[in-house]
């Protein structure tokens, strides 16, 4: 079991009496040490035991008893490993100001004692000086060292921490993604099939001895044109979720994603809605646009025109999608005829839109037609920039 930090300097200073004693008995210069002596050479020793706690305060009690022990002409070797020690001590625990301050009151103090002993006291005071800077120095490098060591940690951890947000995000977003893209494409389908399935059954029911084979057969394969274009998505995005983890941190980057929906997509999207009875007038007018910026317009569009679709009311419904280049922008309008006015209980296909469109840096708005009469209907438009945020904001 690891020991205290207090304990350990508890054990240190005792050892450092011990061997103060045998070398006060055993060799060195000066006398050898009678009651007087032993007394302050066992006393310098007993705040050791506080070093780490209170430095400044453990230098102020040992420096007079020192330099008393000295001044009695007592082993002068005795005390000097409790004297690096609190050297060092003061070096590795102060700032760099304050042990060059101490180390000059230090060398001086021991220059005032070795004054008057000639030749001999300045070629000890050389060797001394020596040993005092160095332990100076050891304990400024090692108080140097600790704290490249610290910051350096911190920072990896910080790093770290950092990394784990930016993964717990974007694995956020990944999530929120794939939501609205099969938000997007179960309604879409969805509405279309039961749109599809009700046109059959009204043909079926209508007149059941002049059945209009034709018809049934026309609406059974817009179903299964649909179901066929619905499994398709499915599949790739499921194909997303298992080979590239976007769900797990460490399966690698989450930007792989396959081909995004784009422009070239919308003329299928009013074919479908005019299949589920809808009359679509589509109008594209744009070059080339960023592949997140022409995702975003395509989601857009697709769920405004299922939200036509479902919520309309009419069997002579108009929807109008006009997707325009102007500005420096993308400008998406979905304007329908329908009765709906968006006043049941809302869902999630608004918020995905206004998600998508913040994405790519755009604005949003939705909301009825500001038209008098029961054929008011709703109306979609957003305005996607073309430069701001491109691919990164994709899907």
């Amino acid at each position: 079991m690891r020991l205290s930090v207090r304990r350990q300097d508890v054990f240190l200073a005792a050892g450092l009496a011990v061997l103060a004693s045998v070398v006060a008995v055993s060799f060195g210069s000066g006398r050898r040490p009678d009651a007087l002596g032993w007394t302050l050479l066992l006393a310098l020793h007993v705040p050791l035991a506080w070093r780490r706690r209170a430095p400044l305060t453990v230098l102020c009690v040992m420096i007079p008893l020192i330099a008393f022990y000295h001044q009695q002409e007592y082993d002068h070797s005795a005390p000097t490993a409790a004297s690096m020690v609190l050297l060092y001590t003061v070096a590795v625990t102060g700032s760099t100001r304050r042990t060059v301050t101490i180390g000059c009151a230090v060398v001086s103090l021991m220059l005032v004692l070795k004054v008057g002993h000639g030749m001999a006291g300045v070629a000890e005071s050389f060797q001394i000086t020596g040993w005092i800077v160095s332990m100076l120095v050891l304990g400024g490098y090692l108080r140097v060292h600790r704290q490249l060591t610290r910051t350096a940690l911190e920072r990896a951890e910080r790093a770290e921490r950092t990394r784990e947000e930016e993964a717990r995000r974007r694995v956020a977003e990944e999530r929120l993604r794939i939501a609205r893209d099969l938000h997007d494409l179960l309604a879409h389908s969805i509405t279309l099939i039961g749109v599809q399935t009700s046109v059959a059954a009204h043909v079926l029911s209508e007149d059941p001895g002049r059945l209009d084979r034709a018809a049934v057969a026309k609406a059974l394969d817009d179903i299964a044109d649909t179901c066929r274009s619905a499994r398709g998505e499915l599949r790739t995005t499921l194909e997303v979720l298992r080979d590239h983890g976007p769900l797990d941190d460490d399966h690698g980057p989450l930007d792989e994603r396959g081909p995004l929906p784009g422009l070239d997509g919308l003329p299928d999207l009013a074919a479908t809605a005019r299949a589920a009875g809808a009359e679509v007038e589509l109008s594209v007018v744009a070059k080339v646009v960023p592949a997140a910026v022409g995702a975003a317009a395509y989601r857009i569009v697709q769920e405004a025109l299922t939200n036509a679709v479902r919520h309309g009311g009419r069997a002579d419904l108009t929807v109008r999608v006009g997707v325009h280049e102007r500005d420096g922008a993308l400008r998406v309008d979905v304007t329908d005829d329908g009765a709906g006015t968006g006043d049941g209980t809302p869902g999630f296909g608004l918020v995905g839109m206004r998600e998508r469109v913040r994405s790519v840096g755009g604005t949003l708005d939705a909301g009825p037609r500001d038209e008098p009469g029961e054929r008011a209907g709703f109306v979609v438009s957003a305005v996607l920039p073309l430069r701001a945020r491109g691919e990164e904001g994709a899907r």
